[in-house]
């Protein structure tokens, strides 16, 4: 999830685990808690686009990061408040909390997490996007409401049990959507008669009325968007998978391991006679029909020996664009 949202669930936890004891320090040391594993991204400035796309949501949002480097966070906290009510040992779990509800909530995320590091299986529910105002507005206004009460105040207790109990809830919700999308999916593919060996649904960006999903069939992808006000027949686009475009560059280490991170989704395209690599995970970056720029799509540039691998950059004016047509389609067709 988004940092905003990762900070929000942190100081939630943490004043669950010690705001009667330490008040609004709790909060704070819960979103710092909540922020860390994210710190992953700093990869990026020291090693090669492929391998730093393999690190994140990796070690740091495991169960052994949370287990091994809560003691220590917690440790220099307590040192650093002795005077306070709050042991090493509480400081400990709520660094242990907040390290290790960040990993599950991303969990329910397109790109999922490496829960059971050094174990490469990726959990990934792909229940939310990475930004959804549903699940973070109410909970982060009930923990300012909790915020500005006494430490001792009930009323403080019950809004972050409130805000914990109905994000959670949202969460829940979330899993019970997709199984209703996955079912109308399924029926509009059997109905268009299209064989299919796979398919793979998401949400759309910021909400969760409107669905994405990825069909996977013997020579090209399909995607559709259905949307609960639809009224029509699901629309299914297809896109050539192209993988022969690849030649040797298939048995180039780089590109195994893009395949392996995109877990099989993806098309090989090419533009002005360079190949790009794209994961059909996460979508296109528009829903025009005619749209062929994929969110997340990488340059190869070199030989099989030599392969040098740039992610495509994205700009601002991509999400403008994307808006109006995504608040457009959520209405239904």
């Amino acid at each position: 999830m988004d940092s905003l949202t990762q900070i929000v669930l942190g100081a939630a936890v943490g004043e669950a685990v010690l705001g009667k004891k330490v008040g609004n320090k709790a909060m704070l040391y819960g979103a710092i808690a909540g922020t860390i594993p994210d710190l992953d991204v700093i990869a990026r400035y020291f090693v090669d686009t492929v391998t730093a796309t393999e690190w994140h949501r990796g070690f740091s949002h495991s169960i052994l990061f949370s287990v091994l480097f809560a003691p220590l966070f917690g440790y220099l906290v307590w040192k650093l408040h002795r005077k306070a009510e709050a042991t090493w040992r509480d400081w400990s779990l709520l660094f242990f909390l907040g390290l290790f509800t960040h990993p599950i909530l991303d969990a329910f995320t397109t790109w999922g997490t490496q829960l059971f590091w050094p174990f490469t299986t990726r959990l990934a529910f792909q229940s939310i996007f990475v930004v959804d105002p549903l699940y973070t507005i109410p909970f982060l206004f009930l923990l300012i409401l909790a915020a500005f009460q006494k430490r001792t105040s009930a009323k403080r207790r019950l809004y972050n049990c409130l805000g914990l109990v109905i994000s959670s809830a949202y969460l829940i919700l979330t899993l019970i959507l997709k199984g209703v999308a996955y079912q109308s999916f399924t029926t509009s593919l059997d109905a268009q008669k299209i064989v299919y060996t796979d398919i793979d649904i998401r949400p759309s960006p910021l909400n969760t009325i409107l669905w994405t999903a990825n069909i996977d069939t013997e020579d090209v992808y399909m995607i559709g968007n259905y949307s609960f006000f639809d009224s029509q027949e699901i629309d299914f686009e297809a896109y050539p998978k192209n993988h022969q475009l690849l030649g040797d560059l298939k048995e180039a280490d780089k590109v195994k391991r893009l395949i392996a991170i995109s877990e099989g989704w993806y098309t090989i395209s090419e533009n002005k006679d360079m190949l790009h690599f794209n994961d059909l995970r996460f979508g296109l970056m528009s829903l025009d029909p005619k749209e062929t720029q994929f969110a997340f799509s990488y340059q190869l540039d070199g030989t099989n020996s030599q392969l040098m691998v740039k992610e495509t950059p994205k700009f601002r004016g991509d999400a403008e664009k994307l808006l109006p047509l995504l608040w457009e389609r959520i209405w239904g067709n």
